[in-house]
C-alpha cells in the first residue's frame, strides 16, 4: 500500500533502508552495551558508530546467495565496519534484531496513526459544535425513528474515534516490547543486563518470557487494534454514504471544480471516497485475523508468521493511515444540507411522538399493550390514509378518556424530544485525548 497516496512519514517507516537502519541501530547498542562490560574491545564500538553503513542493495545482493536476510545484512554491515566488524551480532539470534526492530516500526507506526487520529477528532468536533441544534430525523433499520440533531450524530462519531485513539494508545503500549534473550530466550550468550540497557534507548520494554521471539499475541492484539478502528471510520463513512443518497440529500462528500462522477451520466455526484473507506475496512479485517493465526507456532518458534508480517505490517498501518487522511479531508469539507434535514424530518410529521403519546397512556394508568395497540391504530390510519396523528390521537376515543388536550400539548412538543442533546454532545466532546510523546528514533 506504500503509493502516492500514503503520507511520507509512514511510507518511510516501511522502506527496506529505514528496517535495516533500525537493526543496525540494535546492533550497534548491543555492541555498546558489551563494550561497556569489557566484552568486546571499547574502540570496537566506537568504530562501529563511526563507520557502520548499511546499503539495501548490497544486502540484496549477499541475500540471493547465502539466502538468509540476517546473515546479508550482518556481512553487508560489516564490510563497512572492518576488522572491527566481527563483534556484530555477538550473542544475538536473528529474531533479536528483527523483534526488536519490528517494535520500534509498530510504535513509531502507532504514533503516526494517533497524530493522525488527533486531526480526524478536530475535524469531527467541529461538525458537533457547528450542527449541534441542526434537527434531523434519527432512523433505525431506515426507517424514521425519533428527532435527533446533526451535532448528536458526529458527536457519536467523535467519542468512538476517541476510544480508536485510546485501544491505538494501549496497544502501541503493548507492542513495546523487544528481546534481546538469544535463540531460546535464556540468555545463555548476552547477559538480561544487556536487555535492560539497550531496549530503553530504543523506547521498549523486555519481553516478560521470550521464546526466540516476542510472542505474537502482542501483535494481534495491535492489529486487531487498528482494525477496530478502521471499522469504525467505516462506520461513519457508510453514514455519509446513506446521508448522500438522492432522495435523503443531507450531506454529501465535497465534489471539486472539473471534478466528474461518472463516466456515462454527467449529472452524477457519487460518494465514491467513502465507499473506499469502506473497501479498506476489509483489508483491515484480513490483516486482523491473520495476525490471529500468527499467535500459534511451533515450540519456540518457527517461521510461518514472518511471511505474514511482511506483507501485513506495512499494509495495515499504510492503509489506516490513508483512511485517517481521506475522511478528515471529508469531514473538514462536508456539505451539510440544514434544509434538507428539516424538511425530510417534517416527512413523518407527528409520527415520531408516538412513543410520547404511549408512554403518556401508561403514565395515566393505562396496561401498556392495551395502550399501544391505541397507539399503533391512530398511526398506521395517518400513515396509510394521509390523516393528522395528532388530530386522531386527539379523537380517539380510548385515548381521550386518559389524555385531555393539556396532556397532548405536552407529549407533542417538538422540543422535549431534544432536551438532552446539547448535554450529550457536551459530555461527549469534553473527551479530550491527548498526544503521547513521541518514541525515540522517529527520525532515525
Amino acid at each position: 500500500m506504500i503509493s502516492r497516496y500514503t503520507r511520507p512519514e509512514m511510507a518511510r517507516l516501511w522502506t527496506d533502508e529505514h528496517r535495516l537502519g533500525i537493526w543496525l541501530e540494535v546492533e550497534i547498542a548491543v555492541c555498546e552495551a558489551l563494550a561497556k562490560r569489557g566484552v568486546i574491545p571499547a574502540e570496537a564500538a566506537r568504530e562501529m558508530r563511526a563507520k557502520a553503513r548499511v546499503d539495501a542493495r548490497r544486502v540484496a545482493e549477499i541475500e540471493l546467495e547465502v539466502k538468509h536476510d540476517v546473515i546479508a545484512f550482518v556481512t553487508a554491515a560489516a564490510e563497512s565496519i572492518g576488522p572491527a566488524g566481527r563483534y556484530l551480532h555477538l550473542g544475538m539470534t536473528s529474531s533479536d534484531v528483527i523483534d526488536t526492530a519490528f517494535a520500534v516500526q509498530l510504535t513509531h507506526s502507532a504514533h503516526l496513526l494517533l497524530r493522525g487520529l488527533d486531526g480526524l477528532l478536530a475535524a469531527v468536533r467541529k461538525l458537533a459544535e457547528t450542527y449541534r441544534d441542526a434537527r434531523m430525523i434519527g432512523r433505525t433499520h431506515g426507517v424514521h425513528a425519533e428527532p435527533i440533531t446533526f451535532g448528536l450524530k458526529a458527536a457519536s462519531w467523535y467519542a468512538e474515534v476517541c476510544r480508536g485513539f485510546e485501544r491505538i494508545e494501549t496497544a502501541c503500549r503493548e507492542i513495546a516490547t523487544g528481546k534481546l534473550s538469544g535463540a531460546v530466550g535464556t540468555y545463555a550468550h548476552l547477559s538480561p543486563e544487556v536487555e535492560a540497557e539497550v531496549l530503553p534507548r530504543l523506547g521498549l520494554a523486555p519481553e516478560t518470557v521470550a521464546t526466540q521471539i516476542v510472542p505474537r499475541d502482542r501483535h494481534a492484539a495491535f492489529f486487531s487494534a487498528l482494525a477496530i478502528v478502521a471499522a469504525s471510520l467505516e462506520r461513519i463513512a457508510l453514514e455519509l454514504r446513506h446521508l448522500q443518497r438522492t432522495e435523503v440529500l443531507e450531506a454529501e462528500e465535497p465534489f471539486t471544480r472539473g471534478q466528474k462522477g461518472s463516466s456515462a451520466m454527467p449529472h452524477k455526484r457519487n460518494p465514491w471516497m467513502a465507499e473506499n473507506l469502506c473497501g479498506l475496512a476489509r483489508l483491515m479485517r484480513g490483516y486482523a485475523g491473520s495476525a490471529l493465526e500468527n499467535v500459534a507456532l511451533w515450540h519456540e518458534r518457527d517461521i510461518s508468521h514472518s511471511s505474514v508480517e511482511r506483507v501485513i505490517a506495512p499494509d495495515a498501518c499504510t492503509v489506516l493511515d490513508f483512511m485517517i487522511a481521506r475522511l478528515t479531508g471529508i469531514l473538514d469539507r462536508l456539505v451539510v444540507y440544514p434544509e434538507r434535514m428539516a424538511e425530510n424530518a417534517a416527512w413523518s410529521g407527528e409520527l415520531v411522538f408516538s412513543e410520547s403519546v404511549l408512554l403518556a397512556l401508561v403514565e395515566g394508568g393505562v396496561a401498556r399493550e392495551e395502550g399501544y395497540r391505541w397507539v399503533q391504530r391512530c398511526a398506521f390510519a395517518a400513515r396509510d390514509e394521509g390523516g393528522s396523528f395528532r388530530e386522531l390521537v386527539g379523537l380517539d376515543p380510548d385515548i381521550r378518556k386518559v389524555l385531555d388536550e393539556k396532556h397532548l400539548t405536552a407529549v407533542f412538543d417538538p422540543k422535549r424530544a431534544l432536551a438532552h442533546t446539547g448535554a450529550i454532545i457536551d459530555r461527549a466532546l469534553a473527551i479530550r485525548p491527548r498526544l503521547p510523546e513521541a518514541p525515540p528514533l522517529l527520525d532515525s
